[in-house]
């Protein structure tokens, strides 16, 4: 099988050269290409240098220091997503000025948050110099290149959504082309001629069509829009995140079935080296985990409650489990209302509460009210949390503790 190139950005410095098609990567030569146009540039990359870089600390200890560190994106609607989820699960970040890259995290003691562009966050994971980050699913395969130290301890943040995906022109020789196999199969790619992918993710792209299938594929980077680049000739497809995909039918560019390499959202990643080794990060980890599970699940549920008339709780209780929308999270919970008549304290009515989705809330109060409830009340919520968070029982069990 012929191996594929990359040819991500380089300084102008260099000395343009005809670079050999190469199988792996990293690898002891490198392509690299200073803008996207014809002209290609090459350097050599020693294995120990790539280790320093994406492995950090080459003994496996961690930095000396005492503040535990959260890095966060610094700018864009992730940064500003993440502070909104942050304040929602009060820890609201406090900055002194808002042109520092350093702030705090009142509620959690020993917290330094780091404000850092979403790859450097993952680097600085791998090299010690952050013990938690939140960043796209995205960043974390592409810079943390799979490395054993990065653990995904919440990946379900529920913003940042996107795909990272293959897209090719809606017309001419791909016209008629709609799926990765399809791709693969076309009679054009060959060892001088391969397919010419331009992309940011020069880690995951060569990665994901070595195992696909593809033979003869180049890989570039390009300077603004990647959705530009086939139309200007410089590539035959791209390979980058979609999130509505109109860009891309705006440049005239499809998706295809099998192009999709990565679903990606915001995650939760932390270093196990810190997580194992640093002082109060795993007690630290844990609370900001139980407190991002107890905010996302309540996200999208509603609190009703009711009064009905009964004659025991139990009986109450059926009445409600016979209605598909009322069950709750576990069952509702049925409890007496007691009032004074004749000198006497009885229990005629029952108030019962139960959890219900918001979409399904229009639904459910119209079943309380045929069978007998009223006075029928509805309340946002702001946290639910279990017995024990799940994801932390995950954690700790890839800690092998």
């Amino acid at each position: 099988m012929a191996a594929m190139s990359i040819v991500p950005t380089f300084p102008a410095s260099q000395t343009p050269c005809t670079f050999p098609v190469f199988s792996s990567f990293p690898s002891s030569h490198v392509a690299l290409n200073r803008t996207a146009s014809a002209s290609f540039w090459c350097c050599s990359l020693s294995p120990q240098s790539q280790a320093a870089v994406v492995n950090g600390r080459p003994d496996g200890t961690i930095s000396e220091r005492n503040e535990i560190r959260l890095g966060l994106p610094s700018k864009g609607r992730m940064a500003e997503d993440t502070l909104d989820l942050l304040k929602d699960c009060q820890l609201s970040v406090k900055q002194v000025n808002p042109r520092q890259y350093v702030a705090q995290i009142p509620q959690l003691s020993n917290l330094e948050v780091w404000f850092q562009r979403p790859k450097d966050i993952v680097r600085k994971l791998l090299s010690g110099d952050l013990d938690l980050g939140i960043v796209g699913l995205d960043t974390v395969s592409e810079y943390g290149q799979e490395s054993d130290d990065l653990i995904v301890v919440h990946d379900a943040l529920d913003y940042g959504d996107c795909r990272l995906s293959i897209a090719i022109p809606k017309y001419g020789i791909f016209e008629n082309i709609n799926s990765l196999r399809e791709l693969a199969q076309m009679p054009q790619w060959t060892e001088s001629k391969p397919l010419r992918v331009a992309t940011g993710f020069t880690y995951l792209g060569p990665k994901f069509m070595k195992e696909n299938g593809l033979k003869y594929v180049s890989f570039s980077t390009a300077d603004g829009a990647l959705e530009a680049a086939p139309a200007m000739g410089i590539a035959d497809a791209i390979l980058d995140l979609v999130s509505s995909g109109t860009t891309l039918r705006e440049n005239n560019l499809k998706e295809i079935e099998g192009g999709v390499l990565l679903e990606s959202q915001a995650v939760l990643v932390a270093s196990r080296r810190s997580l194992i080794q640093r002082k109060g990060v795993l007690d630290t980890t844990h609370e900001i985990l139980e407190r991002l599970e107890a905010h996302l699940r309540a996200v999208g549920q509603l609190t009703v409650t009711a009064n009905m008339r009964g004659n025991s709780a139990e009986e109450v209780a059926e009445r409600i489990l016979s209605q598909t929308s009322l069950s709750g999270l576990q069952g509702p919970t049925v409890s007496p209302v007691f009032c004074k008549r004749d000198g006497r304290v009885v229990a005629d009515y029952y108030a019962i509460v139960i959890c219900v989705p918001v979409k399904e809330m229009y639904k459910s109060v119209q079943q309380l009210r045929a069978i007998g409830g009223s006075g029928v009340l509805v309340s946002p919520l702001t946290y639910i949390f279990d017995e024990e968070t799940p994801r932390w029982r995950v954690l700790l069990s890839k800690l092998g503790l």
